[in-house]
């Protein structure tokens, strides 16, 4: 007893195998091998929406969140910062307020998140947004930059913009449950269609004719197949067709597409649907189809997903049921057109020019902390918790949403300075001009030409 038998030997004792640290939580050094310290600055992520609540002082919502919160709080003690994200001005002023501060500076740590348009892409060409490109604290060949955003913001090597976050879900397809129902068409029929792949321009115009009515005989129209701001139902249709108002080649240059045959076939069809079967604005507000939708007076409703937000404070009183969200339907008649095509138009995050080097830098690598892929949910979509109670079902934001962030198309208009979609186009078809004519989409296509052309060669000269 006690000893060891001499023609055996010990097994040696196991080991376990240590379990990798996730990246998050890798502990990231400087040149000479200390942990990276920021120096207790406060960094700022300037939108026009947040509440500026402290990251310390939030309420998890599930699992997800706690875990988030976790995170940056070990981020923030670890590398010595504080982040969040605050209001500061409003929607109209969010482009002059940038120019303002990149103009004049200021002691903050800002990373200013910009709405897209003219005003945002002459900031950038007048040198106010700092090229991050040379940062090592950011590695855009990551997944969570997937967006592309940084692509569309670089130019001549240089990158001036970029968005760590998910794409934000944009044209789609509201409908009204009770007016499809009233109808003789089961609502759900609709996702179902969705489901299938066969959601289509011919199922859209189906229903509009079905539930378009004058429901007391008096020769007015009471429940109109659609209302919408004109220019959402035409952008939505012309990427659902695979067309483009602004097209990109291989090597980054704008060309017009307006005159494609995609683009003036969507165009055409769009057009001949707000015709027929569009409620008129008659002497309300120009926002008149929001309040209209609400109100039971049309059945479908082109606009973006942030628009169902606005809209489910009228349904909570056990109204929910009443509207639904698909997708904007595809062209059955387009042999390509076989998935659903909806358009990203991002909000784009930039740091300001007038910072200094290490100030830039120190911003990015705290805002890369704040988008980091939390551990244990780097495949969970986080934009699910934001999108649910905006909805009044799941197939909305499970099913729908899906779709929106999984294919989109980015509007290129958006980054030549000098074209106004609006006035230029979308705002005219179908309707008189002050000559009472009324122009068809080839007819603006070719009045536009000369003009457009000059002005995407300005952009591309720049």
């Amino acid at each position: 007893e006690g000893t060891v038998d001499p023609g055996k030997t010990e097994e040696p004792e196991a080991t376990a195998t240590p379990t990798p640290i996730p990246e998050a939580y890798v502990i990231r050094t400087d040149a000479n091998g200390n942990t990276v310290d920021l120096g207790g600055i406060e960094v700022i992520i300037r939108d026009w929406w947040s509440a500026g609540d402290n990251i310390a002082d939030t309420v998890p919502r599930d699992d997800y969140d706690e875990a988030r919160k976790e995170y940056l709080l070990w981020a923030m003690d670890t590398y010595n910062f504080t982040i969040k994200e605050m209001a500061i001005g409003d929607w109209g002023s969010n482009p002059q307020d940038f120019i303002d501060y990149a103009t004049t500076g200021g002691d903050e740590y800002y990373v200013f998140c910009l709405r897209q348009g003219g005003e945002m892409i002459s900031a950038m060409n007048s040198g106010l947004m700092y090229d991050v490109s040379g940062l090592d604290c950011l590695d855009f060949s990551k997944e969570k930059w997937g967006s592309g955003v940084h692509n569309l913001m670089s130019k001549n090597g240089a990158i001036y913009g970029f968005r760590g976050i998910d794409p934000e879900p944009r044209g789609c397809m509201y409908f009204n449950k009770d007016i499809l129902t009233e109808a003789g068409i089961d609502p759900n029929e609709i996702y179902e269609l969705q489901r299938k792949g066969e959601w289509t321009w011919a199922k859209l115009e189906e229903y509009c004719e079905k539930v378009q009515r004058d429901k007391d005989n008096d020769g007015v129209i009471d429940i109109y197949g659609m209302v919408q701001q004109g220019s959402e139902f035409h952008k939505a249709a012309v990427i659902a067709n695979g067309g483009s108002f602004i097209g990109k080649d291989a090597n980054g240059k704008f060309f017009n597409n307006l005159e494609a045959k995609e683009t003036l076939e969507a165009l055409n069809w769009s057009t001949r649907m707000q015709q027929t079967y569009l409620m008129p604005q008659g002497d309300g507000n120009w926002d008149y189809f929001i309040q209209a939708f609400k109100d039971g007076k049309a059945c479908f409703f082109a606009d973006q997903v942030y628009r169902a937000g606005q809209m489910i404070g009228d349904y909570n009183n056990g109204l929910c049921a009443t509207f639904g969200c698909v997708t904007f339907p595809k062209n059955q008649n387009n042999p390509n057109a076989n998935e659903y095509i909806s358009f990203y138009e991002d909000n784009v995050y930039c740091i300001p020019a007038c910072y200094d080097e290490e100030k830039a830098w120190k911003i990015a690598f705290a805002y890369d902390l704040y988008t980091q892929p939390i551990p244990g949910y780097e495949d969970y979509s986080a934009w699910q918790n934001g999108q649910y109670p905006n909805f009044c079902d799941t197939e909305s934001v499970d099913e729908t949403m899906t779709y929106l962030l999984n294919r989109g198309e980015v509007l290129h208009h958006t980054f030549i300075t000098d074209i106004n979609m609006g006035e230029d186009l979308l705002w005219n078809l179908g309707n008189a001009n002050a000559e009472g004519v009324i122009e068809t989409p080839a007819e603006a296509a070719e009045r536009l030409r000369e003009s457009w052309n000059a002005k995407i060669e300005n952009a591309n000269n720049n």
